[in-house]
């Protein structure tokens, strides 16, 4: 018997986030110049110790799997596995209904390796947690099943589940994304939500998801359906995640707790601006908690070339994170994340950007609060980020808060 068994869920489609989910699935979204989103909860899991890792795959999930198989291998001999699990209609004629389906429908994935403990874990947020102290926490409670939480803002909390709690952290009441969230007492600007991350003891989660599956009712969510069926019954507890610590001994000191649900184009946006402030809200560089990205293999070092003052030729790049294989080629970058294999061109400026893999920028572009999916040549001369109406005719997306979307292989001469 395994301690614990991880099903990752990273089979939903990420419509919020499109267009970078229009060809990939949303965990497989690049983020942070050498990472996938999959990256960060894979990286908390085997910096936990839990080795014994499902990825449940199903829309769009070519470069998931892709991305898994390639630089995901651990070691079997010491059964250490991260293994994608396509959707395969075990249990009738559909895909995954729901949350909880996708595990139904992989129950067997359970019965092989008979845990005690079964993580059910989201593949699309960006945090950085020691779970072992959450697994800990579920054993110290005999919990049936335990709930990462977190306070958010009472405005922001519809988007979430809403969990009302004891003083012991026992679950009393969930409401799924509530019109009017019920604040957390004693703190009226906060409520307690749900981080989509659950521990589960074995046979309760079997014995839930088989349940759910009977009822034609249900829509077959842990949110909608099986949490609200289990904590009035089982021993529910809600682990808090502004607990969890994990130490930076280079600065001996801990790192303050980070998550954020990057499923819109402004979450994602937002989470890439906060890798490139002064002092990053999220730490990529503590050598004890890495996260494990996978650079493209035979890419040189970054390179920044012409130093030209007089005639404002200047390759430079100023609180940005810049990738193997780009090169800054007299042109300046600002507060943006440039992915491997960017080339800027002479006199070109962006601001606050977010460049894909193998984007190329000609002369005198001028960029501002624009995200530009893979494989783009632009023009020189180009503006964007400054007409936000010119931008949308174009067929780019313009968020309300006027962030720009240039979609993966992008042909500017067909606009001209």
């Amino acid at each position: 018997m395994s301690k614990a068994l991880v099903m990752i869920l990273a089979g939903g489609q990420g419509k919020r986030l499109a267009p970078l989910t229009s060809d990939r699935a949303k965990p497989a979204v690049p983020f942070g110049g050498s990472y996938r989103i999959i990256d960060f909860v894979l990286s908390n899991f085997v910096n936990s110790g839990f080795m014994q890792i499902k990825v449940l795959t199903q829309f769009m999930s070519d470069s998931l799997i892709q991305h898994i198989s390639r630089n995901w291998s651990l070691s079997p001999r010491f059964n250490q596995y991260v293994d994608s699990v396509p959707a395969q209609m075990r249990t009738g004629d559909n895909w995954y209904l729901g949350s909880a389906d996708a595990i139904y429908q992989n129950l067997n994935l359970i019965r092989d390796e008979s845990p005690k403990n079964v993580f059910v874990f989201s593949g699309d947020h960006i945090y950085k947690m020691d779970i072992s102290q959450m697994y800990t926490y579920h054993n110290i409670k005999n919990a049936d099943m335990t709930i990462a939480a977190l306070p958010v803002p009472i405005k922001e909390a519809s988007a979430f589940g809403v969990i009302e709690i004891d003083e012991d952290y026992r679950m009393v009441g969930f409401e799924e994304k509530p019109k009017n969230p019920k604040p957390i007492p004693g703190n009226p600007g906060y409520a307690l939500v749900s981080m989509g991350n659950y521990l589960f003891s074995r046979d309760v989660l079997v014995n839930a998801v088989t349940n759910d599956a009977k009822d034609p009712t249900s829509e077959h969510d842990f949110g909608k359906n099986v949490i609200p069926a289990l904590y009035p019954y089982k021993r529910v507890y809600v682990y808090d995640f502004l607990k969890n610590t994990i130490y930076m001994p280079d600065e001996n000191e801990y790192e303050k707790p980070y998550w954020r649900d990057v499923g819109t184009i402004k979450s994602y946006f937002e989470a890439h601006m906060d890798l490139v402030s002064v002092s990053p809200a999220i730490n990529l560089y503590n050598r004890h908690w890495p996260i494990f990205g996978f650079p493209e293999v035979n890419m040189p070092p970054a390179k920044f070339v012409f130093a030209d003052k007089e005639h404002k030729r200047l390759g430079i790049a100023t609180d940005s994170l810049v990738s193997e294989g780009c090169i800054i080629s007299g042109g300046s970058v600002n507060r943006s994340v440039l992915s491997p294999g960017v080339r800027v061109n002479s006199y070109s400026k962006l601001d606050q950007c977010v460049i894909l893999n193998n984007v190329k920028i000609g002369r005198y572009c001028e960029l501002k609060n624009v995200i530009v999916d893979k494989n783009v040549v632009i023009p020189p001369d180009t503006k964007v980020g400054f007409d936000l109406k010119k931008d949308a005719e174009r067929g780019f997306t313009v968020t309300e808060d006027g962030i720009v979307v240039i979609p993966k292989g992008y042909n500017f001469q067909e606009d001209r």
